[in-house]
């Protein structure tokens, strides 16, 4: 007896090698809370951490070691400040935003290596991590008293 497919399984799944290539190139493109987190509190060099919101978010609450950089004032200029090769990780304030992507497109524009953080700072508070407070980037360790 055939049943009638749910939502979810009425459109089949990839083929198991188009999938690969998917979810391998989407890992080019995005990193998540955790990993940042982990790389951050070890303190990892070989990337650095974009806050792209305004200045005002970015004071309330942003990832312990993220630069106030807002999207629209990510230039040719400003970026010079780094060597080409620098990745940048990207965010703003979650998945509801889209001021991150803004900011991948500006940088990738400009020939810069570029990650998406997902789910933002609203990712960075639902696995249960700190932010910090005030102007300045801080650090995890000083954050989470480490």
């Amino acid at each position: 007896m055939s049943k009638t497919p749910s939502p979810v399984a009425a459109i089949p799944a990839a083929a198991s090698a188009d999938a690969l290539a998917h979810f391998e190139a989407r890992l080019t493109f995005e990193t998540d809370c955790w990993d940042t987190h982990d790389a951050l509190s070890k303190g990892a060099d070989d990337f650095v951490v974009l806050d792209v919101r305004g200045p005002a978010l970015y004071a309330a609450g942003h990832i312990p070691g993220a630069i106030l950089l807002p999207h629209g004032k990510i230039t040719a200029r400003k970026m010079s400040e780094w060597p080409d090769d620098t990745l940048f990780v990207v965010y703003c304030a979650g998945p509801h935003c889209n001021g991150a992507n803004k900011a991948a497109v500006r940088l990738a524009k400009l020939g810069r290596p570029v990650k998406e953080l997902i789910g933002g700072v609203t990712g960075w508070l639902d696995e249960g991590f700190v932010l910090a407070k005030g102007e300045a980037p801080s650090s995890v360790a000083e954050v989470e008293g480490a």
